[in-house]
């Protein structure tokens, strides 16, 4: 465990986490588990988790770095704290993905729980999760979404894990309450919001990342704390990878490797393995 006096911020390593200085993250989009209005109860919970198990050994025999685990099927989603069903769900999904792979997992709890995710990575031993909102004000499709870093960084010390937070900044499907300059927002999440990595993304799932707010981002990043890694989290392909990858650390990919390029479809192999043979070697 992290020492007490790291264990607010101690910036993810990559090597040491993924075995590479450039990872690839695959993401698992799981279907609507029970209680969300497109969960089949026909097929139930099983289908669940085969649909999970069966994107996790896609990823994993495509040789992807880590992969996230994501409720991204419950849509419309709860704001900042989803029923206790779901944590449960995602448990029991998260659990057995861990089994399944070697590499690192991460855990995503839409649409901003990130007690649920530390909670669920916690008890599963996943390595990382994802915040959308970790600092800051956003204006999303579920009203606005405050960052709860205060509550997020310290119940990680109480449950004893050392699991590490990636934040977004200025995450897709929103935009900011205010008028305000993406340095420092980059700045506060790193300094105030003890993030111990950063994720940037366009304006909605599977959508270009800006380049100048990646450059923008990493440049930030560089003089507040280099040893923050910087993840692009959307649009990235086999023919942006290497790109994008001369300015980030790291590239969270869901789309791209979906059959047809359809977000919900499972994982398709032939996608996986175009955009890990493009990736700059780390």
């Amino acid at each position: 465990m992290r020492a007490v006096a790291e264990s607010c911020h101690m910036p993810l390593d990559l090597t040491a986490t993924f075995g590479t200085t450039r990872p690839v993250v695959g993401m698992i989009h799981l279907p609507p588990l029970p209680g969300a209005p497109g969960y089949d109860p026909d097929r139930g919970r099983e289908a669940v988790l085969e649909r999970a198990l069966a994107d996790a050994h896609t990823l994993a025999d495509g040789s992807v770095d880590g992969v996230i685990v994501e409720n991204y099927g419950d849509a419309p989603f709860h704001a900042e704290d989803v029923p206790k069903h779901v944590v449960a769900e995602m448990t029991r999904v998260a659990t057995a993905v861990c089994e399944t792979v070697d590499c690192p997992v991460g855990i995503n709890v839409l649409r901003n729980d990130a007690a649920a995710a530390l909670s669920v990575a916690a008890a599963v031993g996943a390595a990382f999760v994802r915040v959308n909102v970790h600092t800051g004000a956003r204006v999303t499709d579920q009203g606005v979404i405050e960052g709860r870093a205060a509550e997020t960084v310290r119940l990680r010390d109480r449950i004893d894990t050392d699991v590490a937070v990636l934040a977004d900044v200025a995450v897709k499907h929103s935009v900011s309450l205010g008028e305000r300059d993406l340095g420092p927002a980059v700045a506060d999440a790193i300094d105030r919001g003890r993030a111990d990595g950063l994720v940037v993304s366009g304006p909605a799932t599977g959508a270009v990342t800006d380049a100048e707010d990646l450059r923008t981002v990493a440049a930030v990043r560089d003089d507040t704390d280099p040893d923050v890694p910087v993840f692009v989290g959307s649009g990235v392909t086999a023919d942006s990878v290497a790109d994008l990858l001369s300015v980030a650390d790291g590239a969270i990919v869901g789309t791209a490797f979906k059959q047809d390029g359809e977000t919900t479809n499972p994982v398709d192999p032939e996608r996986v393995a175009d955009v890990v043979a493009a990736t700059p070697d780390g």
